[in-house]
C-alpha cells in the first residue's frame, strides 16, 4: 500500500435537540461533503454516555440525530450513516490508544476542564479519556479528513499525536508484517499504519449565537426555547422566534463595521448570509439602513424556506423508529466490516495475535 485512500469521517453527539447552530456548522457540510468524498457519518452514542443520560433519551436522541442525516440529505446507500456502538471495534482501539496517548496529553485538553468545572476530581474517567475514543472513532477507519468546528480542534490534534507515536513505536513491527505506508516523522521516513488525520475546513466558520444573547452561542441546553432554532421546529415555530429574537432600535449598517458593540444584529445577519451561503457584506448591501421590522420578516421567510422541509421530514422519519433503526443496523454492518479489517491488523501490530 502506497497511499492511503482518502475518506472522511464525523459524528455528531445524541445529546439534546439539534438547532440551527448543529445544521450550519456541521450537517449541512457534510451533505456538500457527499459529492466530493467518500464519506462515513456516525451517530457517537459511547460518547454521549459521559453526560449520564436517561437510556430512553439515548434511544431518542440516536434516531433523533440519524433522522437529521437523513431530512438534511446525507445519502445512507452511497456512503456509510451508523451508530458507534454498533461497531465494538471503536471500542477496541481505544484501548489501545488509551496506552499510546499520556496523561499529559490528556490533561491539556481544555473541554474536559471546561465540562469538570472546578470539581474535577469528581468528573468521570469517561469523560477524561473521551478524546482517545474520538482518535479511535477515527483512525479504526484510517479516515483522512474530518471536518472540525474550532470546539474540536484541540481533539483532532490530540488524534495526530496518537497516530503518530502508534506508527513510531511500532514502525519496525509494521514494516515486518508489510502493512505500512511510508511516511515522514520528523527527519526519518519510516512505514506507519495510521494516517495522520487532516481537519477539512471548506470555508469561513459559521458561529450561530442565542436569539436571546448575541454573546452567547446558540445551545441545545439552554432553558430559554426561544433561544434557539431546533430543526425539528415548524415553520411557525421559526417565524414566532425570529420575531421574538433581540435586536436593538438602531437599523443594519452599511458595512461590517458597524457592528461594533451590536452582537444580536451581527448574529441574525450571520444567520442570514449562512442560510443564503453569501457573505454578510451581500446581506447588508440589500438590507443596509433598514429596520429590523423589515429584516426580520425576510429572514424569517428565508429561514422557513430552508429549514421546513429538513423539520417536516424529520418529523415524517422519526414516525417510523424501525426504519431509522434499520438505516442504523444496515451502516452498523458495512462500518464493522471496514473497522475489523484495521482491527486484524493492530491485533497483529501490536502482539494481540500473531
Amino acid at each position: 500500500m502506497s497511499s492511503f485512500e482518502p475518506l472522511v469521517f464525523s459524528g455528531v453527539q445524541p445529546t439534546g435537540n439539534l438547532t440551527l447552530g448543529n445544521y450550519l456548522g456541521a450537517i449541512r457540510k457534510f451533505v456538500a461533503l457527499q459529492d466530493t468524498h467518500n464519506c462515513i457519518y456516525c451517530v457517537v452514542d459511547l460518547h454521549a454516555l459521559t453526560v449520564n443520560p436517561s437510556p430512553q433519551d439515548l434511544i431518542d436522541g440516536r434516531r433523533a440525530i440519524a433522522a437529521a442525516f437523513l431530512a438534511s440529505g446525507i445519502d445512507p446507500v452511497k456512503h456509510i450513516v451508523f451508530n458507534q456502538a454498533a461497531v465494538f471495534q471503536h471500542s477496541e482501539l481505544a484501548w489501545v490508544f488509551n496506552c499510546i496517548a499520556r496523561m499529559g496529553w490528556l490533561n491539556r485538553m481544555t473541554q474536559f476542564k471546561e465540562k469538570a468545572g472546578k470539581d474535577r476530581e469528581n468528573a468521570s474517567v469517561g469523560l477524561f479519556a473521551y478524546p482517545n475514543l474520538m482518535a479511535a472513532d477515527i483512525l479504526v477507519y484510517r479516515a483522512t479528513h474530518v471536518p472540525v468546528g474550532d470546539d474540536q480542534k484541540q481533539h483532532l490534534e490530540l488524534t495526530r499525536d496518537i497516530a503518530q507515536k502508534f506508527n513510531w513505536d511500532y514502525r519496525e513491527r509494521t514494516k515486518a508484517l508489510g502493512l505500512g505506508v511510508p511516511m515522514e516523522i520528523g527527519d526519518e521516513t519510516i512505514e506507519g499504519y495510521f494516517p495522520v488525520t487532516e481537519p477539512l475546513i471548506e470555508g469561513p466558520a459559521t458561529r450561530i449565537m442565542s436569539l436571546r444573547d448575541g454573546t452567547k452561542k446558540m445551545s441545545k441546553s439552554d432553558p430559554s426555547d426561544l433561544s434557539r432554532i431546533n430543526l425539528t421546529d415548524t415553520a411557525d415555530d421559526i417565524a414566532k422566534k425570529i420575531r421574538k429574537a433581540k435586536t436593538d432600535p438602531e437599523p443594519l449598517p452599511g458595512d461590517a463595521g458597524g457592528f461594533e458593540g451590536r452582537p444580536e444584529a451581527e448574529n441574525l445577519v450571520n444567520i442570514y448570509a449562512a442560510l443564503l451561503e453569501t457573505s454578510n457584506e451581500a446581506v447588508l448591501r440589500d438590507f443596509g439602513g433598514q429596520q429590523f421590522s423589515v429584516f426580520k420578516p425576510a429572514l424569517a421567510e428565508l429561514a422557513v424556506e430552508k429549514l421546513a422541509p429538513i423539520a417536516d421530514e424529520m418529523r415524517r422519519l422519526m414516525a417510523d423508529p424501525g426504519h431509522i433503526d434499520a438505516v442504523l443496523a444496515a451502516g452498523g454492518e458495512r462500518a464493522s466490516a471496514l473497522a475489523e479489517k484495521t482491527m486484524v491488523d493492530v491485533r497483529r501490530i501490536v502482539g494481540l495475535t500473531v
